[in-house]
């Protein structure tokens, strides 16, 4: 079971490298689910090998210049504080609760893959920095980081571009360092009450780190448009696994009914006119209809 998890580690960084985010998702299910470890164990492994695969990700785009370190690092910092806090409140926390709470998570990062990004480009000339709402914004993305083990990417990203007025690549990039600090400081958080299997770890995160490298040289092959909404598919199906596993097998039915109901929607609204579901923004269900 090692093997294989080393082996599926390799494609979450490959979906990292891919997505610019949204790969650290799967890692606590494949460490709680594939690797045996419990739940508060794959959470504290989850934050290292988010935190390693990250920051390898932030210095290709600091050599590139699409790193805003001021920025990054008042909400860093302040995620820093979050997380670290999220990490000590964990341990008065049970297990199942958290990975409910993590599922929660993978849904609300669906849903933000599905919608996609809004590309919120800087304003022009000097731009104050809302240096107290992105302290806020910090602690609060922070401290889901360390109580779930999540990076929250599409958190940060979409805080970035509205607070800090970061065009989209520079708040991708600046994101990268953001969920590295915060994920450091919510593994040292869970540390001070789990022991996690070193060897393991260190082993998941080479596996990612790789993964993550080959990811990125594959991002020009690849439309990102459709990946993202492909992989937003496959966490709401993720998701409805672990409902299953921690509060009933009928939840979890329920839940994967309903991701496979809006599928189909979604799909039948890319080849008809008339259809609920272009009312709402961001679901891209009219793209391919006819006029």
């Amino acid at each position: 079971m090692i093997v294989l998890t080393v082996g599926l580690a390799v494609f979450v960084g490959i979906a990292l490298g891919l997505l610019g985010g949204g790969g650290s998702i799967l890692t606590v299910p494949l460490l709680a689910y594939v690797a045996g470890m419990d739940a508060k164990q794959a959470i504290a492994t989850s934050l290292l090998v988010v935190g390693v695969t990250s920051l390898v990700g932030a210095i290709s785009h600091a050599r590139a210049g699409r790193v805003q370190w001021r920025t990054g690092l008042i909400f860093g910092a302040a995620g820093m504080a979050g997380a670290y806090a999220g990490g000590l409140l964990a341990r008065f926390i049970p297990g199942t609760v958290l990975l409910i709470g993590f599922a929660v998570m993978m849904i609300a990062t669906a849903v933000a893959m599905l919608r996609g990004r809004k590309n919120v480009q800087a304003a022009e000339g000097p731009h104050r920095l809302p240096v107290p709402k992105i302290i806020a914004e910090g602690l609060v993305v922070g401290l889901v980081t360390g109580l779930v083990g999540a990076g929250g990417g599409f958190l940060v990203v979409p805080a970035l571009a509205l607070l800090g007025g970061l065009p989209m690549p520079v708040a991708v990039g600046t994101s990268l360092i953001v969920i590295a600090m915060k994920s450091f400081a919510g593994l040292a958080g869970y540390l001070s009450s789990v022991q996690i299997n070193w060897t393991v770890a260190l082993a998941v995160t080479a596996a990612a780190v790789v993964g993550s490298l080959i990811g990125a040289r594959l991002t020009a092959k690849v439309d990102p448009d459709s990946l993202r909404k492909g992989f937003g598919w496959f966490v709401l199906a993720m998701s409805s696994v672990i409902l299953a596993q921690e509060i009933h097998l009928a939840v979890g039915i329920a839940a994967a009914a309903l991701t496979a109901v809006a599928a189909f929607m979604t799909l039948a609204c890319a080849r008809y006119a008339h259809c609920p579901l272009r009312r709402i923004p961001g679901t891209g269900a009219g793209r391919g209809a006819p006029a």
